[in-house]
């Protein structure tokens, strides 16, 4: 059974009986059935009854019903409200625009509207990169979907995708002031979608590909990165790679082993997968065999799209051709960025010593990280309720902020490593150990280092480029 998750909180308004016991009652109760309270406000007090709102973390829909049912169930008590805690932060939505300018009067308007505006406008006609400055170019990135590849959740479509959008976007402003809106497209046509993106472009300072399904999300970001001259950056293929880098990197320090030694086995070949190899490729990793649904991809098949050719040509020179599990014998590291439970115990039992496993899908990861911790010693998941979460905000707020501030237009390999360090050298040396590997989404220096890593990472290319 799944743990209570703060993503299933609800809160249920409760008329009991009156007394002294009342409130640790209806604690008992809902620990009984398995939730996680949170929260007990006494909101009305009357002679013979009181209102408790009873705030607690359940697994799911049907628990939070059975939860109900349980303090419906005590004597004299009666559910009369639940409230589902998540669904009422999304209310309405998540983002607002808000003016940077006071329009206090008629002055403030003539300047910020008609007939000033008409000065900046001419401005911007005569030098269009001009706009950079005076517009909100400079500091606002479009979060663009299809809705064909929403988290865990699939082909939802756009306006279903929407509300993780918004996150999105609430994400990139908490944690690096840059300003983001969510672009939901109701089109799933490549050639559409680059079209559309492209007539957008002159309101953006970058565009932050999201949840698009592969092997079209690669043509996209390609054709995209050519054609405009602003950085496109798709995050479930680069954030991701950058923070398991990070991630992978202080691992290896724990164990004490290198990555130009160690074998390693990734789970999935998707956008994440591919853009993972890629980089730990780019970094020195010699030994990786990467597995799909029908096992290990090898140079000996031939494969329909470019991603999976060049994993074949760059990767398993051995060309092993077995199964996810017979790739594990041995191995050092596991990445999973699959499916949930493709991997079990034994599995990880067979792996070398001091292994490393990274079960990265959400919300179920490969395998349950408790029991990859009996036998390896250094486990992260995707999640937030165990230790060392390998999350993409740690990585995608500060990249886009150090792009912004370098006005660069291009997205390339060495930005991509220096971000990786900043984000590794944010666990100190007596910080480090196999559940800290990776610093917190909280961490106030993290998106600053990275915004610097990867600006000083763009004036290097620009310098070179002279």
């Amino acid at each position: 059974m799944a743990n209570p998750s703060p993503g299933n909180s609800i809160t249920l308004r409760v008329a009991a009986p009156s007394s002294f016991t009342a409130t640790s009652e209806l604690a008992a109760a809902v620990g009984a059935a398995g939730a996680a309270i949170t929260a007990l406000d006494v909101t009305e007090s009357h002679h013979e009854t009181i209102v408790v709102d009873v705030t607690c973390n359940t697994t799911d829909d049907d628990h939070a019903g059975r939860v109900k049912d349980a303090l419906n169930a005590l004597d004299g008590v009666t559910v009369q409200h639940v409230s589902d805690r998540t669904f009422l932060m999304h209310l309405g939505g998540k983002l607002e625009v808000v003016p940077k300018v006071a329009l206090r009067n008629r002055d403030d308007l003539s300047r910020a509207y008609t007939p000033g505006v008409a000065r900046v406008c001419m401005a911007i006609a005569e030098d269009p990169a001009a706009a950079r400055n005076l517009t909100v170019k400079r500091n606002t990135i479009a979060v663009l979907t299809d809705g064909s590849a929403v988290l865990g959740l699939g082909n939802i479509g756009p306006a279903a995708a929407l509300p993780v959008m918004e996150g999105k976007a609430a994400l990139f402003k908490q944690f690096a002031n840059v300003d983001a809106w969510p672009v939901c497209l109701d089109t799933q046509d490549t050639e559409e979608i680059i079209m559309i993106a492209k007539a957008m472009a002159p309101v953006y300072g970058g565009i932050n590909l999201e949840d698009i399904a592969a092997p079209r999300c690669f043509e996209i970001e390609n054709r995209l990165r050519e054609e405009l001259d602003i950085p496109v950056f798709h995050d479930d293929q680069h954030g991701t790679a950058i923070v398991t880098l990070a991630a992978l990197v202080n691992a290896l320090r724990v164990v004490d082993k290198k990555l130009s030694e160690v074998k390693i086995v990734v789970s999935g070949v998707g956008a994440a997968g591919s853009a993972i190899i890629q980089l730990l490729k780019a970094q020195g990793a010699q030994h990786i065999i990467a597995a799909g649904r029908s096992g290990a991809i090898h140079s000996g098949e031939e494969y329909n799209d470019e991603h999976r050719s060049w994993i074949a040509a760059n990767t398993n020179q051995e060309g092993f051709s077995g199964t996810l599990h017979d790739a594990l014998k041995g191995a050092d590291v596991f990445i999973g960025v699959s499916a949930p439970h493709v991997i079990g115990e034994e599995q990880v039992a067979s792996m070398a010593e001091d292994a490393i496993v990274f079960a990265m899908a959400n919300p179920t990861p490969e395998i349950d990280p408790v029991v990859a911790s009996k036998h390896a010693a250094v486990v992260a998941t995707g999640r937030s309720d165990f230790p060392n979460q390998i999350n993409n905000v740690l990585a995608f707020p500060g990249f886009f902020r150090g792009l912004l501030d370098a006005g660069a237009s291009d997205i390339t390999p060495n930005m991509l490593v220096a971000a990786a360090e900043a984000i590794a050298n944010r666990v100190a040396d007596d910080e480090l150990n196999a559940s800290y590997i990776i610093p917190s989404v909280f961490d106030p220096h993290v998106a600053a280092d990275v915004a610097t890593a990867v600006a000083n990472a763009a004036h290097a290319n620009a310098a070179s480029a002279l």
